[in-house]
């Protein structure tokens, strides 16, 4: 949508010509020709696009004051359809109806004399304006040249038109965009709008000090809800607020949620998929440039203040979805390929959580990863060629408590022109119990931290689209951990004593250095799976890192698995011979018979494993319905 400065400026302008070439024509009989004169000039001035009609103008002469009741501008369907023909259309038609038009000190002499016209002060009561979009092709080609400048559209009538105030009360806005004959609409209403010191004159086009003609815009839009296409989401906030001449634009309240909650959400998508929530008290952005929005499409500013927000993620495991590429799509690649250039100087957040949360499909639990309290700022945030000449890197400094425990800090540094999307990220994470990431793994692994201290852990690595180099370190001791069962009817979780004890004995190092002093650094060179989205990419490499230094590498990983099978089958066939010489010595009968039952038993068990499975998946679906949208 073109910016909203551009069309109330030109609406105004469009209405304050149409009123000046009638009361050119003022005479004893000034209604017909006033009339005549206002309708002669919108058709001219629009090739025959719009026609505008009233129920009454009252003009007092003495105080220069006008009124107008009931002003409608309508674009003329047919001749909107000739135009399209002719590859003249434009891309924007306005529909507007105005209550009341009031007009203080209009200088009719001036205006007469000067052929300028200066007004005090213009009221616009509850206009409501719809705009319909409809982009062409042929308005966007080089041959259709530069737009003529405004002034040149009002010379022939007038050499400046100045006026002070501009006022637009609760204005209802509605915006329909059209693409291959469907129809897509939002509204805003109640909006307000003052506009000061408005010029039109032969220099007021080319001055840096003001927009689109004017030294102040200032528009407030209350509460604003819009629906997403598919209807899975929807924006909101509660007040935008928006200054040219302090150059800022505030949002409050700012939400962007689903309208389901997440077990209808997925039952209505069938398929996996995230379920984002992001929500902000303030987002702000300072030393907006709207001169470079108003000519070139260009977002600009100095800084954006990201100020007490929340984005949590989620993810049911129980849908599938079926795997992508992820090749090219990492934070700082899917910016340049915006077609939008921006650049803001400084990125700042203050107070912002990020979560991660994932339904398991083997156990229904939900597993949950926090980064709360995070604060820091991303430098050079632009997809602008010409700025990333000076400089092509962006860099986000940042501090967060991971697991709302040890304090995380990270430091990146993404190069903005690298065809494969190169970047490194180096940080550190201090002090914690790791009991705290029990959250995250015991309901997705069914495996729990009993014990452990971390003193800390460094990490420094280089990575693109295709794999990431570096090293891991990480000092802790006291490491223990317990190998759960599945949860029972009871919701209670016994722990497997043999397995827990091979993980602790030979499976993990206690300490880092371990018993004998030897200290573990971890070496990271991995390749990327290409169906890994980019922070999936960046973790598993991390897991490299963190997998060396508790003693887990590949060979030990298999001989450990390998180990705990055979002596699990030896168990297993101990039991099984045990029952076997039973039933054949006290119930007399043959390991055939015995053999049959015991496979009979172990399909029993599994298909009780099964559905218990099942009710667990259904348990957790109706907590979760229980849940409202954005949750």
């Amino acid at each position: 949508m073109k910016p909203i400065f551009k069309w109330i400026i030109g609406i105004i302008v469009f209405i304050l010509l149409a009123l000046t070439g009638g009361i050119m024509y003022f005479s004893n009989k000034w209604k017909p020709l006033l009339d005549t004169k206002i309708k002669q000039l919108v058709l001219q001035a629009t090739d025959s696009l719009y026609t505008v009609h009233y129920d009454d103008i009252h003009v007092n002469l003495a105080l220069g004051n006008l009124t107008i009741d009931n002003l409608h501008l309508i674009p003329d369907s047919v001749v909107y359809k000739k135009l399209e023909l002719m590859k003249k259309a434009p891309d924007n038609r306005y529909a507007i109806i105005i209550n009341k038009l009031k007009i203080k000190s209009f200088g009719i002499r001036k205006v007469l004399m000067d052929k300028e016209l200066f007004l005090h002060d213009v009221t616009v009561d509850t206009p409501m304006i719809h705009i319909i979009n409809e982009v062409h092709s042929y308005n966007d080609t080089v041959s259709q040249g530069p737009k003529k400048p405004l002034y040149e559209k009002i010379k022939d009538n007038l050499k400046k038109i100045h006026v002070e105030a501009v006022n637009l009360n609760n204005i209802d806005f509605k915006y329909t965009q059209v693409q291959k004959g469907v129809h897509q609409d939002f509204e805003i209403k109640k909006v307000k709008v003052r506009i000061d010191d408005v010029l039109i004159d032969s220099t007021s086009e080319y001055d840096r000090q003001r927009f689109y003609h004017t030294k102040m815009i200032d528009i407030e839009v209350p509460g604003f809800t819009y629906k997403t296409p598919d209807g899975f989401y929807k924006i909101n906030f509660d007040k935008l607020n928006i200054n040219s001449r302090d150059r800022n634009v505030l949002l409050t309240k700012v939400a962007y949620q689903p309208t389901l909650n997440k077990a209808a959400y997925y039952k209505k998508k069938g398929e996996g998929g995230s379920y984002v929530v992001f929500k902000m008290d303030t987002l702000q952005l300072a030393g907006f440039n709207f001169g470079q929005l108003s000519r070139d499409k260009k977002v600009y500013a100095q800084k954006a203040f990201l100020k007490n927000g929340q984005l949590s993620i989620y993810s049911d495991k129980h849908y599938k979805s079926p795997a992508t590429r992820q090749i090219g799509n990492a934070p700082h690649m899917k910016l340049m390929q915006m077609s939008t250039r921006m650049g803001i100087d400084s990125m700042i957040l203050d107070n912002i959580g990020i979560s991660y949360s994932e339904m398991s499909d083997q156990y229904s639990q939900i597993g949950t990863i926090t980064f709360d309290h995070t604060y820091g700022t991303i430098l050079n945030v632009t997809n602008d060629s010409t700025r990333l000449l000076k400089q092509k890197l962006m860099r986000a400094n940042l501090s967060t408590n991971f697991m709302n425990s040890g304090k995380l800090l990270t430091n990146f540094v993404f190069d903005m022109t690298s065809k494969v999307g190169a970047y490194t990220y180096k940080g550190s994470l201090g002090e914690m119990d790791l009991t705290a990431v029990n959250k995250m793994i015991r309901p997705l692994l069914n495996v729990e931290v009993k014990s452990g201290h971390l003193k800390q852990i460094v990490f420094d690595v280089w990575a693109n689209d295709y794999r990431s180099k570096g090293t891991f370190k990480m000092d802790y001791n006291d490491l223990k951990v317990n190998i759960l069962s599945e949860t029972g009817d009871d919701g209670r979780r016994e722990k497997k004593g043999f397995l827990s004890f091979m993980v602790n004995q030979v499976l993990f190092n206690p300490g880092n250095p371990d018993l004998y002093g030897k200290y573990t650094v971890g070496h990271i060179n991995k390749h990327r799976d290409p169906s890994h989205p980019f922070f999936k990419a960046m973790w598993q490499s991390l897991l490299m890192g963190i997998k060396q230094c508790v003693g887990l590498g590949p060979e030990r990983e298999a001989k450990l698995m390998n180990t705990a099978d055979r002596v699990e089958k030896v168990v297993s066939g101990v039991e099984k011979a045990k029952k076997l010489f039973s039933g054949i010595f006290k119930k007399h009968k043959t390991a055939e018979e015995l053999l049959k039952e015991e496979k009979e038993e172990e399909a029993k068990a599994a298909a009780k494993m099964e559905e218990k499975r099942k009710r667990d998946r259904e348990k957790a679906e109706k907590e979760l319905e229980k849940e409202k949208p954005g949750d």
